[in-house]
């Protein structure tokens, strides 16, 4: 069985190193693992982390598409 909480453990940590290296791939994996808590939030009934992780998403594609248009810039 997949364990979505350790799924998210080694998402958080990948996406986390591609935006450190300013790579626009780890915005997408970021948004992933915030979809990926929003289930493990609603399976365990810890509903204050989906309003959370759902502005987290929000800022994740305006960040996306931020860097999508300063990398054509360039």
């Amino acid at each position: 069985m997949l364990r979505l909480d350790y799924l998210s453990c080694v998402l958080t940590v990948i996406s986390t190193i591609l935006v450190g290296r300013r790579i626009w791939e780890g915005w997408v994996l970021a948004a992933a693992n915030s979809v990926i808590i929003c289930v493990i939030a609603a399976q365990t009934s810890q509903t204050g982390f989906i309003p959370a992780n759902l502005f987290c998403i929000v800022l994740y594609g305006i960040n996306l598409r931020s860097w999508r248009r300063d990398d054509a810039s360039s």
